[in-house]
């Protein structure tokens, strides 16, 4: 569907449930996170759910989403406001100045930003007559929307304004001081749909019955909104992950159907967007020196029992987690939801996930793991997705010829498949399309206990930064495409619910022994 697919099937539950009623609310709609292939951690259980090093006990990104907004219904009309998971909006604005949603159509906020923020994100082409630059928060009116633009497009579209150095306006990685300028463009992040424009969207949906196609809500809503839009990006298929056949047609009806309704826009001049989508952005805005990090006090251990304190602690980030005395956490790691035995050492600017690990081990450097519970029959098992933190899980080809395209762990497939005894062919990956990949290739032993599938895939990665072989044959195999479609959110959850209450026991116990 996409998340504007899924944000209309939204909007038709909503009706189901309440009849005319859901015209009077006003609704925060949030895209949960889809397969989440850049930040697999999220996948199982959805980026919504994505632990923040943060609070006693923790926030999920869904508590610091509902702390952002907590303003804005009582400055809101009937409607829908649309954000994703992964992004955080932090903002200043003066004593008098109020985010409000109150005009017909879409209203978005935007973000002073640099061009090359721009380029993965949607742009806003601003009247610039209608912006002073100056305060926390001005209303305007967009021109056109740009999806994902190239700096080029951005540069001849309008896009690009130049502001005056001020220390609280200039764009966030900016250096200028009060008398330079610097160029920036305008970018998306939440937006409004007022309860009539929301209406027709259902009403469009209805008539559509099944969607065969994936609808993006912000390059195909946003982009057909302006005086300014043409239906020219219907035909664009660049950004889009899957092409389907009738994606164009559906985008041409979408154009028809919101051409000409206005894209207010409430300009934040002093706002940050950060997105945390990304195994390296996860990495970097928690434990690096990252702004987000410093404006929101997270913290480089939360909730957890992590022994050795003094051990280059700024730079790790240990999430609900029971360490025991002895292991070793490198610098710039993080460790969520996991139990790390004695003899465990993990290498600089790693992933570990939902894992239990109770033997002699060390964990590479840059090495991303994490544990899913799967059910295939009746019964629980458990299966540990092993990558490389750079490896693109988004990437796949057609031909079993070209699977050399594919890197894991800074080798090429074929040489992993042939370390560890597997047959490259089609029935090595999974799914109906003919998309061979990371994320659809067979390769990941199931096992009986959560320890035992973490050695397994630790084996794995081992034999290939090694060169030595490590068979795998004998053992039930799965994608990551699988373990999604097989897992058991149940059991996962009733492993941080052990460790949360260890944590909490270990806990009373230091009180009561001080």
């Amino acid at each position: 569907l996409g998340n504007g697919g899924s944000t209309l099937h939204a909007l038709r539950c909503l009706e189901e449930q309440y009849g005319d009623q859901w015209t009077s609310f006003t609704v925060l709609l949030i895209h949960s996170g889809g397969y989440s292939q850049r930040l697999p951690n999220a996948s199982a259980l959805g980026k919504i759910f994505t632990a923040l090093p943060l609070g006693d006990p923790l926030y999920q990104m869904l508590e610091l989403k509902l702390a952002m907004y907590i303003d804005f219904p009582r400055h809101m009309r009937p409607g829908v406001l649309v954000t994703c998971a992964d992004d955080i909006e932090l903002y200043s604005t003066g004593a008098t100045e109020t985010i409000t949603f109150d005009k017909p159509g879409f209203t978005a906020l935007a973000h002073p930003s640099e061009l090359a923020v721009g380029t993965t994100h949607g742009v806003f082409v601003l009247d610039p007559c209608s912006l002073s630059g100056k305060g926390g928060l001005e209303y305007g009116l967009c021109y056109r929307f740009l999806h994902k633009p190239d700096v080029e497009t951005m540069q001849q579209s309008g896009a690009v304004c130049v502001r005056q150095g001020h220390p609280q306006l200039s764009c966030p990685g900016s250096h200028g001081d009060s008398g330079t300028a610097s160029e920036c463009v305008y970018t998306d992040s939440v937006f409004y749909i007022d309860h009539s424009t929301a209406k027709r969207l259902l009403e469009f949906y209805k008539r559509m019955g099944t969607l065969c196609c994936e609808i993006d809500a912000y390059g195909d809503f946003l982009q057909a909104l302006g005086p300014g839009a043409t239906p020219d990006y219907t035909k664009n298929t660049r950004n889009v992950s899957r092409e389907d056949p009738g994606l164009v047609a559906v985008r041409q009806q979408l154009y028809s159907l919101l051409q000409g309704t206005a894209l207010n826009v409430i300009v934040l001049n002093n706002s940050h967007f950060y997105h945390i989508g990304t195994t390296q952005e996860y990495l970097f805005h928690f434990t690096a020196e990252s702004k987000l990090r410093f404006e929101l006090d997270l913290q480089p251990v939360a909730f957890s029992i992590f022994p050795d304190r003094a051990k280059t602690l700024d730079q790790l980030s240990i999430i609900q987690s029971v360490l025991e005395p002895g292991c070793v956490v490198g610098p710039g790691s993080v460790i969520e939801y996991s139990r790390i035995g004695p003899e465990v050492s993990v290498g600089k600017g790693s992933i570990v996930s939902g894992s239990y690990i109770n033997f002699t081990v060390d964990i590479p450097s840059n090495c991303f793991l994490s544990s899913v519970s799967v059910k295939i029959t009746d019964r629980v098992e458990y299966v540990t997705m092993a990558f490389g933190v750079g490896d693109d899980l988004k990437k796949s080809v057609k031909l079993l010829s070209d699977i050399h395209c594919l890197q894991f762990f800074g080798a090429s497939l074929p040489e992993c498949l042939d370390l560890w005894s597997i047959e490259p062919s089609d029935q090595l990956f999974s799914g109906e399309d003919t998309r061979l990949g990371l994320w659809t290739a067979r390769i990941f032993p199931v096992c009986s206990t959560l320890s035992e599938s973490v050695r397994m895939s630790l084996n794995m990665l081992n034999s290939v930064q090694h060169k030595s072989a490590f068979k795998l044959s004998g053992f039930q195999l799965l994608s990551v495409e699988e373990m999604l479609t097989y897992k058991d959110v149940e059991d996962m959850l009733k492993f941080r619910k052990q460790v949360y209450d260890e944590i909490c026991l270990q806990r009373q116990k230091e009180k009561s022994d001080y």
